[in-house]
């Protein structure tokens, strides 16, 4: 036997009749395709993402998804004519009509996709917290919705430099189109944000990290849609206990580390593999102030380990109401591993980082195929537990450590103003 059989042999091949349930739960979204063949196409590359094979992309997804080949794939991504956008908006509907524990979040975060060349889209020297460094890489923006128990993305658009926004030439050969424009990724964030409202997400707040929630922008613009959130903000984030422009602006972390130990508590947010996820966190009623002198009234949160943990400081903002439980913003903040979840397992097991083409086009199409791919493990999990009438979440593909149900983490009384 050559190489290539013996490698072929070892390969998880798909079975050539397509799976029920992923049938099933792609029926919905036939009518996004003018032929039923581009509609089997799409059945078939998501059985390529949900498979075992270590590589993901056009080209090696041809060797376990029978009667597939490369180009087919390739025309799926580019080509073929369907309205991605309108094929997610009705994914997101789908995952609406699952049963909910209520109180969902929305979780803004990047990621970034290193790459070696420069000719795919939006790629350039730029940072990335997935490697933790300037490198040559594609960004995106995200937005993911999460509950206690479960969670699912919504929404992911590519960060486009500067660089490549104003070069001509370079957005014609990746076929961006012409409405696309520079935005930063705060910009991105908020819009992500209005599509997920103008798609219906119910949310009770909103959670990022520091990145969005040190910048005043987002924040300002989170006030003007009138969104509650809990952002983590850096040790250096300005604040001040008065209102007024005669109070002084500190740095969060000399006003909270100037706070007595009696004020704070001990908080647990979450169940982990080896019990309860838990810290001492303090709350102050301050004003924050804005890159112009604004300042705006809000929540303060400070994170310290307890006395046999070890770990640092942490700081947050939050707009919540006055009489909000500390333990309700700790909960909704913690929230934020659903989408660092999301990122690691799409990349690892769905094969999010291994598109190879260069387009526009093409790139979200992919995204579009593996936020699908990862609804269906959701839509999967819960129909499963349904059939099983289990209590709890069950454990499955992709699942992490599940959350605390939603009256079992300690409630604390809200700091005094």
């Amino acid at each position: 036997m050559s190489l290539s059989a013996q490698k072929q042999a070892r390969l998880p091949q798909a079975p050539r009749a397509p799976l029920p349930e992923l049938a099933e739960f792609l029926a919905p979204l036939r009518v996004h395709f003018t032929q039923g063949p581009s509609a089997e196409t799409l059945r078939q590359y998501l059985t390529g993402l949900l498979s075992e094979h270590p590589n993901k992309n056009c080209d090696t997804l041809t060797e376990i998804v029978p009667e597939t080949n490369e180009q087919q794939f390739n025309h799926l991504l580019t080509n073929m004519v369907w309205d991605e956008n309108a094929l997610n908006r009705q994914r997101i509907a789908r995952l609406q009509t699952l049963p909910s524990d209520g109180d969902g979040v929305l979780i803004f975060d990047d990621t970034g996709f290193e790459k070696r060349g420069r000719h795919s889209v939006g790629v350039a020297r730029q940072y990335t917290g997935t490697a933790g460094k300037v490198t040559n890489c594609q960004v995106t923006v995200n937005c993911h919705y999460a509950e206690r128990t479960r969670a699912w993305p919504v929404a992911t658009r590519l960060y486009l430099p500067q660089e490549w926004a104003a070069d001509e030439a370079r957005r014609q050969q990746a076929h961006v189109p012409a409405a696309v424009k520079f935005q930063t990724k705060a910009e991105l964030a908020l819009a992500l944000l209005d599509e997920a409202q103008a798609c219906g997400v119910a949310h009770s707040c909103v959670t990022c990290d520091a990145d969005y929630g040190d910048n005043p922008h987002f924040l300002n613009g989170l006030k003007q849609r009138g969104e509650r959130y809990v952002a983590v903000v850096r040790a250096s984030f300005s604040v001040s206990l008065g209102r007024g422009p005669a109070s002084p602006v500190l740095r969060a972390d000399a006003l909270l580390a100037a706070q007595p130990l009696r004020n704070w508590q001990t908080i647990a947010w979450s169940k982990g593999t080896q019990g309860w996820w838990r810290a001492k966190f303090c709350a102050l009623r301050c004003w924050r102030v804005d890159g112009a002198g604004s300042r705006h009234g809000g929540w303060l949160l400070g994170q310290r380990p307890g006395r046999r943990q070890h770990g640092d400081w942490k700081y947050f903002w939050s707009d919540c109401p006055a009489t909000t439980p500390l333990a309700t913003m700790v909960e909704y903040a913690h929230r934020r591993h659903w989408v660092e979840q999301y990122h690691e397992e799409a990349k690892t097991e769905l094969g999010w980082d291994q598109y190879q083409g260069r387009r526009w086009d093409g790139f979200h199409r992919h995204a579009v195929t593996i936020m699908l791919s990862y609804s269906f493990l959701v839509w999967l999990e819960v129909r499963q537990r349904q059939q099983r009438k289990v209590r709890g979440r069950l454990r499955a593909a992709f699942s992490s450590t599940p959350g605390p149900p939603a009256d079992a983490a300690p409630r604390a009384p809200s700091p005094a103003e």
